[in-house]
């Protein structure tokens, strides 16, 4: 196709990850015929929740991808190019190459951008001298080799940044399944693990807590609120970080490790950033409720590249795509959008290998549970949470949530 060639489609999507797969297939569901285009660059979608489990010894990598062609929903066109600017005013996306796809309807899933460069020295030495992290997939494996390795007199530090993150639980995720790995192998005791956050509190959600705190006491943890890490040197294995004071003051420390698992600094994509469908911040500007565009009555935003004020996470896609899907079919036909996201997003929160403290809350940390409290009690840790993470999440999202297929995610509508 030549690169100023202007091709048009009713529903352009931007992002072929959960939640632009999800919501393409969520409109195909309701009609069938709809012309969808998805732009994508990427030729393989992973499930990402399952990069925890590779790194706690639990999934192989392999279990975690799959060919982009094979969740393209039937009937949409995947448009294999990254987009690089957006034209909201004429209804268009420029593509890298030139071309101009015009819409008339634009969703935009772009995903959340990992700034590995945030942080001085981590780039460089990420995936060997014991730093590691699961956000990302070519390392998750090296995070349970290094769990492996680990033995009496190692130190281990485990660090979070300020939000926005993607499943903010996650980097006690790593940690936790860690902990119980050494506990198991009786070396625990014998080790140094310490949880350094830039949150004042160890989980933003209070009824989750509590069951956390008692793993935290467990494993012996060191937890260190108010603790940022600012610069990684990995051939001498020492982190940097920045701690807040009780009189307000910040104080650098640096630590000696053996192992780092880190979670990055997180920004929305530079080409949403820069666009004209950003926020303050650089993020989709979104209706939290209806997730249009404050500013373009025919453009929608949804999953970790959206400014809702909900946890990042699959399960808030997966709840989104819905209503997106209505809305947006909604504006096409000339009405008023009046599907209704009510901030539902879930955390499985892996404080053991065998238990999870299922974490469901919507906005304002209103508690959101999918069962009954007498099957699953999600504030305390749960072996059917667990059986839930491992056994059925992963088919959920390949075979349910990617085909459109929305059991127990019906939005609530304005009336």
């Amino acid at each position: 196709m030549n690169g100023t060639e202007r091709t048009s489609h009713d529903i352009v999507i931007v992002g072929g990850g959960a939640a632009g797969i999800s919501v393409a297939a969520s409109i195909l569901r309701r009609r069938p015929r709809a012309d969808i285009a998805i732009i994508e660059p990427c030729q393989t979608h992973y499930y990402q929740p399952g990069w925890t489990l590779v790194g706690g010894g639990v999934f192989d990598l392999a279990q975690t991808s799959r060919p982009m062609a094979e969740v393209i929903p039937k009937g949409a066109r995947w448009l294999w190019q990254a987009a690089s600017s957006f034209q909201p005013n004429q209804n268009l996306v420029v593509l890298n190459d030139g071309r101009r796809i015009a819409y008339k309807v634009l969703i935009a899933a772009p995903g959340i951008a990992l700034d590995w460069d945030a942080i001085p020295g981590l780039a460089e030495t990420l995936g060997r001298n014991g730093v590691t992290s699961n956000y990302h997939r070519d390392h998750a494996p090296y995070t349970w080799q290094l769990v492996r390795q680990l033995g009496d007199g190692a130190t281990a530090l485990f660090t979070q940044p300020p939000m926005p993150i993607k499943c903010a639980g996650a980097p006690q995720k790593a940690m936790y399944l860690s902990c119980d790995h050494w506990r198991r192998s009786g070396v625990l005791d014998g080790m140094t693990v310490a949880f350094h956050t830039a949150g004042a509190v160890l989980f933003g959600v209070k009824d989750y807590v509590l069951a956390l705190e008692d793993y935290i006491a467990r494993y012996g943890v060191h937890l260190c609120l108010e603790s940022r890490l600012i610069a990684v040197d990995g051939p001498a294995r020492q982190a940097t970080f920045l701690d807040k004071m009780a009189d307000g003051t910040a104080v650098e420390r640096t630590v000696a490790f053996d192992m780092l698992h880190v979670c990055p600094p997180q920004v929305a994509p530079s080409f949403i950033a820069r666009s004209p469908l950003a926020d303050a911040a650089g993020f989709v500007d979104v209706d939290q409720e209806t997730l249009r565009h404050r500013r373009f009555a025919n453009v929608f935003g949804l999953g970790d590249g959206c400014s809702a004020p909900n946890a990042k996470t699959a399960a808030a896609a997966r709840k989104q795509a819905p209503v997106v899907a209505l809305n947006a079919l909604a504006v096409l036909d000339g009405h008023d959008p009046d599907a209704i996201y009510d901030g539902y997003g879930s955390c499985p929160l892996t404080v053991e290998r065998g238990r999870i403290v299922l974490a469901e809350f919507g906005y304002g940390g209103k508690l959101m549970p999918s069962f009954p409290r007498w099957f699953i009690d999600g504030t305390r840790p749960s072996r059917l949470s667990w059986f839930l993470k491992e056994k059925l999440l992963p088919p959920i999202y390949w075979h349910a949530m990617l085909k459109g297929r929305e059991w127990l995610v019906a939005p609530a509508r304005r009336r």
